[in-house]
């Protein structure tokens, strides 16, 4: 069990976390411009890094080549998203703080707690498997559970799922989702898909108790859904 000064520093943690962030949310390839985009910082700034990481032995990466995490690398990007969901879940269930409030404020914790402390959230919580965006929470061990996910904006006319993940990024975005009264666990249906890039128009709720409305397609690539269960 690791103390926060035992720790890679907080910019290499953020950097492994970053690029597992990237890689299990399948937008392809992990670039350096992507990672760029995610710290908001330069090109060059990534690349520097990179490098660091690299005599680390954290990431495998090659000039002009994709970002791949190695085994001690994912490793460490696990631990730290385990603090990080697990403070988004506590700062929510237990301390009332809404969905789009948490990020920032466990981007800053997840740097300090113990493994210790994060364990006791983890036991008081009732040991949740996702967080309240619906990410899933890594084990101590440092496994993750799979799911068959597929996000919204990916799907075609006439799918119908439940939304089971919501990228936390954009508190913009979260508190938008939250106003037009879409969140986890809700049955949705993607209905038609309006042409030239306009919005998707989806029902949301139950069989017999659905509303429709336009989903702009930003809020769309961040919605993930899982199969609705057949006998709903």
């Amino acid at each position: 069990m690791e103390n926060a000064s035992e720790r890679p520093s907080t910019s290499v943690e953020d950097y492994v976390k970053v690029i597992y962030d990237l890689q299990e949310r399948g937008s392809g390839p992990v670039t350096i411009s992507a990672m760029a985009e995610r710290l908001s910082v330069s090109n060059s700034s990534v690349s520097g890094m990179l490098r660091k990481l690299n005599e680390l032995g954290l990431v495998s990466h090659r000039r002009y080549g994709d970002v791949r995490l190695t085994e001690t690398g994912a490793k460490a990007a696990l631990a730290v998203l385990r603090r990080h969901r697990l403070l988004e879940t506590y700062l929510v269930e237990a301390l009332g703080y809404s969905w789009d409030e948490v990020h920032d404020e466990a981007e800053i914790l997840e740097h300090v707690v113990s493994d210790r402390f994060v364990d006791r959230i983890a036991a008081y919580l009732g040991e949740p498997a996702v967080d309240p965006h619906g990410d899933p929470i890594p084990t101590r061990e440092g496994s993750v559970p799979e799911r068959e996910t597929l996000l919204l904006s990916e799907a075609e006319a006439g799918t119908t799922g439940v939304i089971v993940r919501v990228n936390d990024s954009d508190p913009d975005l979260l508190r938008h989702l939250a106003e037009q009264e879409i969140g986890i666990g809700m049955r949705i249906e993607l209905a038609e898909r309006r042409p030239f890039g306009g919005p998707l128009i989806v029902r949301t709720g139950a069989p017999g108790e659905q509303r429709e409305q336009a989903l702009g397609l930003v809020a769309a690539e961040a919605l993930w859904i899982a199969p609705a269960p057949e006998h709903e």
